[in-house]
């Protein structure tokens, strides 16, 4: 990774003045996997600082805030919590900047700078889901938890769509997307290149009860009880997720299929996703483990298939009762992923037990979502390109001078 940022670390040392690198910076979560759909976190951005809420994303590389065009108001914008972030012409990146370059290099596009007028680097962000963004690339302070702030690119998103559709606006909890996958101009490769962290390692914990912590360093990451694995290589035109390599699915001791997929760790997605094939295999096989028990299937409109028990449940922590069956995902390297109920399920506000393993069309790997990740402490060392998952409360932040607290 840090032979793709040559060109732009040098740029990026020149922004500010800069202190000694801090070893880690904590960042407080808020949202829930139900009902809020996101985990986000509150980062100051701007002179003067105003809060924005930016759903972590470890899918994506690129962090973007829906925003006000230079040149009138935002095309296709949500209903966001805080007023839109308003651009201005000297916040601009240049398209010839070598930050423009990490950026289409991160995308996998091609940068176009043909209106010499304009001379700004324009992008658009697709997502898995048909979602997309049209914008420009910016510099703009990010307010820090260890004091101070560093000049940030990010996006400011000015048109959004569903497809080839303009998006029809909607309220949403958050402001933007937080990128933190690997790339070039993610957070964590910015702030390390800026002085800001000396190493490039994130972790994540998310709580089932709401909230949870992300850190960015290396100073929270345990020193012992983690089983590292390699993360796995990527081949040139794929897009760079964080996975450790392919692996089979399984309902207890039964195989879902026999073809081994690429499994991705995705903050950014708040189900967990099969294929079409394996997921109806799954929801058969679980459907025929559930034969027995005094559960009754439900409509409830939080998702497809949900159950009703004896009584409604109150937390996932009531489902382990009725639901006996763990999914794993056994992976190539011998270590084995164990999926519980609490991992697999949601409560919803009628008391039901849905089940938040879902399917995307023409999707050929398994993404783990916030649903599977809760309860675990989840780290992404981009110095040593590895990854690791362990158990851990998440609603206890670690002590940290570092911490920065949400505003809510």
């Amino acid at each position: 990774m840090a032979g793709s940022w040559k060109m732009v670390a040098g740029v990026l040392l020149l922004l500010s003045l800069l202190p000694l690198a801090s070893s880690s910076m904590v960042f407080k979560l808020d949202g829930s996997v139900y009902p809020v759909g996101h985990f986000y976190v509150t980062m100051n951005i701007g002179e003067p600082a105003e809060p924005y809420f930016l759903d972590i994303d470890t899918g994506s590389s690129f962090t973007w805030l829906e925003c006000h065009a230079k040149d009138g108001p935002c095309k296709t914008c949500n209903k966001v919590p805080h007023p839109l972030y308003r651009l201005t012409r000297k916040k601009l990146v240049p398209c010839a900047d070598p930050l423009c370059d990490a950026l289409h290099k991160d995308l996998g596009t091609t940068k176009k700078c043909t209106d010499v007028r304009k001379n700004q680097c324009d992008y658009k962000v697709k997502y898995q889901d048909g979602l997309s963004s049209l914008g420009v690339l910016l510099l703009d302070k990010f307010s820090l938890p260890t004091g101070g702030a560093r000049n940030i690119a990010f996006g400011c998103g000015y048109d959004q769509m569903k497809g080839s559709k303009k998006k029809a606006p909607e309220k949403v909890p958050v402001d933007g997307i937080l990128g933190l996958g690997r790339g070039s101009v993610d957070l964590a490769s910015q702030l390390k290149h800026s002085g800001a962290v000396s190493k490039n390692v994130i972790g994540h914990c998310l709580s089932s009860k709401g909230g949870g912590y992300l850190f960015i360093g290396e100073e929270n990451v345990p020193s012992s009880h983690v089983t590292w694995v390699p993360m796995a290589p990527t081949t040139p035109g794929e897009p760079n997720h964080y996975s450790p390599g392919q692996a089979t699915l399984h309902l207890d001791s039964n195989p879902i299929g026999t073809k081994p997929l690429k499994a991705i760790f995705d903050s950014g997605s708040t189900y967990t996703y099969l294929p079409e094939n394996l997921h109806a295999q799954l929801v058969s096989a679980l459907k025929a483990s559930l034969s027995k028990s005094s559960l009754k299937q439900v409509s409830d409109p939080a998702l497809p298939l949900c159950w009703k028990g004896p009584k409604p449940f109150k937390t996932v922590h009531d489902t382990p009762k009725e639901f006996k069956s763990l999914v794993t995902l056994k992976f190539d390297l011998g270590v084995t992923m164990i999926i519980p109920p609490e991992n697999y399920l949601i409560i919803t506000g009628h008391g039901n037990a849905c089940f938040g393993i879902l399917d995307m069309p023409g999707l050929d790997q398994y993404i783990i979502g916030d649903i599977t990740m809760q309860e675990q402490l989840v780290i992404y060392d981009n110095e040593k390109g590895r990854l690791a998952w362990m158990p851990s409360p998440c609603d206890k932040i670690p002590k940290s001078k570092a911490a920065i607290i949400s505003r809510i």
